[in-house]
């Protein structure tokens, strides 16, 4: 795909969110619209994966460690055929397989259940770890929140991750800057933080993740990258695509009713590129 195409298929995808959010009832709006083109990206351009056979075993491994953006994936994994959209239907509802956060024994396509905080960088380190063990090709993918990097686990993977030599391990930095409480910088600074990775012995790039030519770019570049892991420090906007949300950290979780969400997917379809 085009990076204009990625760019339309990324406003299909928010709206696809809004349309599941209803379903629900409430959900992680801020954090999910903030990672979509990245996962947009990944899902219909980098990863190399089979929908119709989730557990294919050659299929690169994704780990959405800031699991309460489940909300973007779940259209994602919609999207791309991992199962129709009925699926969603009970989204977060009684014995749905839904709930907030991403279950890996209920939902196709899941490879790892998230939701606290931290875990995520340490089971892909293992997922790359097994991969050079079995000596496949398949490659592991890590979404972390920067407030998520506030958990000593993060740290503790990155070091064990750089030891290995991990160059099948890619870190991606949902970098908002908004977490639940307040600012990161505010709550727990994280500043200097591509000098923080690079000390850690990780290939460290930084992009606009809303510019689908250089989350394009910067998957491609991390394949290039041998013998460390790489990480890719987003930069983002809380809530991008809902002007009411971006940058509001009390829009991290909420509900909307049908008017807003149609009157938000209307504004959204009008930015489509030709």
């Amino acid at each position: 795909m085009t990076g204009d195409e990625l760019f339309n298929k990324a406003i299909d995808l928010r709206c696809m969110l809004l349309d599941i959010s209803l379903k629900a009832g409430s959900g992680h709006f801020g954090g999910s619209l903030s990672c979509m083109d990245v996962l947009t990206a990944l899902y219909y351009g980098e990863l190399n994966v089979r929908p119709e056979d989730p557990g294919w075993a050659g299929r690169d491994r994704f780990i959405l460690s800031k699991g309460h953006a489940l909300l973007a994936l779940a259209a994602v994994l919609m999207d791309k055929g991992y199962y129709p959209k009925e699926f969603t239907d009970n989204y977060n509802g009684y014995e749905s397989a839904f709930g907030m956060h991403p279950n890996m024994r209920y939902i196709p396509g899941i490879d790892m259940s998230t939701g606290s905080l931290g875990h995520g960088l340490s089971v892909g380190t293992g997922m790359a770890i097994v991969a050079r063990l079995d000596g496949a090709t398949w490659r592991t993918y890590v979404l972390l929140g920067d407030g998520e990097l506030d958990e000593g686990m993060v740290w503790e993977s990155a070091m064990s991750a750089a030891h290995f030599k991990l160059d099948n391990l890619v870190a991606i930095v949902d970098r908002n800057k908004l977490s639940l409480d307040g600012t990161t910088e505010e709550v727990m600074g994280l500043e200097p933080l591509e000098d923080k990775w690079r000390a850690f012995g990780w290939h460290v790039q930084k992009i606009d993740g809303h510019d689908m030519g250089q989350i394009v770019q910067a998957l491609k570049d991390a394949r290039e990258v041998k013998g460390k892991p790489s990480v890719i420090i987003s930069e983002t906007v809380k809530g991008k695509g809902a002007d009411f949300m971006e940058n509001q950290t009390n829009w991290h979780y909420g509900g909307l009713d049908d008017e807003t969400v149609a009157g938000l997917k209307e504004k959204l379809q009008k930015q489509r590129r030709a």
